[in-house]
């Protein structure tokens, strides 16, 4: 968690059928595909920016995303990723069927796969292997049932037909696996906020926001300090806003502490096309 926590929204699954191209097969009015990019900023810093697309078509969902971030021009920091989901959205929540993170770090890379099935894990491969770490709370088969990864469960669990900054889509629980941490993000309501549109967010309307409590289970370091900062921590925060016809409500902003400052992930657009139609989001005044 902490810098990771943000940039695992940006990224693609290699191997998969490409967003665009899945978009190309179908031009009826149950598609929908939505673009969003996130400008992040880490102890006052701005280290780039990352671009999420999702795909829905009917009750399938297809996300992708790449991100790069820097500072110094890369001199002091590097970073490049892809990471993507896909699965279906039932009565009963959205069930993943595959997540994959791609990342090339200043100081490390890593490829990873995560296989859903029937609400659980059934599978995990991580590349290069790891060495065992000391002090690792064991992630258990019966803690990796009902579970989402973390972009599903970021862009795709809190719902409402209220436009409004419903405050009800920060009362939830939400238990996520990442291909290596099991954990549950508390939501719970804070106040809501009307944004007013200008040329960096492209957006006006009202965004609900949640405080956001971050409950380690396993797969952690004990002694971890960043997982020890996260739990700890009263001061993280998403605002939710709602993507006008869809239901949902979808990052419009993210905070939380790190070991480098406070970090936060920050939308400069949204655009949503349905069939042949594209538009930008602008919620009603």
């Amino acid at each position: 968690m902490s810098l990771a926590a943000l940039v695992v929204l940006s990224s693609g699954f290699i191997g998969s059928p490409s967003v665009e191209t899945a978009f190309a097969e179908d031009s009826g009015a149950s598609l929908r595909r939505i673009v969003a990019t996130y400008r992040v900023d880490v102890g006052g810093f701005n280290l780039g920016d990352f671009r999420l697309t999702t795909v829905l078509r009917r009750s399938d969902y297809e996300m992708q995303g790449e991100g790069q971030l820097s500072m110094m021009g890369g001199l002091l920091y590097a970073w490049h990723g892809t990471t993507a989901s896909k699965g279906k959205v039932t009565d009963a929540g959205p069930e993943p069927a595959t997540y994959a993170l791609n990342y090339n770090g200043s100081d490390e890379s890593q490829r990873l796969r995560v296989i859903f099935d029937n609400g659980g894990v059934t599978h995990v491969s991580v590349a290069p292997v790891s060495e065992p770490r000391p002090h690792v709370v064991p992630v258990t088969k019966e803690q990796l049932a009902g579970v989402l990864d973390p972009v599903t469960a970021i862009f795709l669990f809190a719902r409402s037909d209220n436009p409004n900054g419903d405050l009800k889509v920060c009362d939830h629980t939400v238990p996520v696996f990442d291909g290596e941490q099991r954990y549950d993000l508390v939501l719970k309501p804070k106040r809501t906020v009307k944004l007013q549109k200008d040329a960096s967010t492209g957006y006006s309307g009202f965004a609900a926001v949640c405080r956001v409590s971050f409950k380690p289970i396993s797969g952690y370091q004990r002694d971890d300090p960043d997982i020890r900062t996260m739990s700890q921590s009263n001061d993280i925060e998403v605002w939710l806003i709602s993507l006008p016809g869809t239901g949902m409500y979808v990052p419009y902003r993210i905070t939380l502490p790190t070991s480098s400052g406070n970090a936060s992930a920050t939308s400069s657009s949204f655009k949503i096309q349905t069939g042949a139609m594209r538009a930008s989001l602008d919620a009603p005044h």
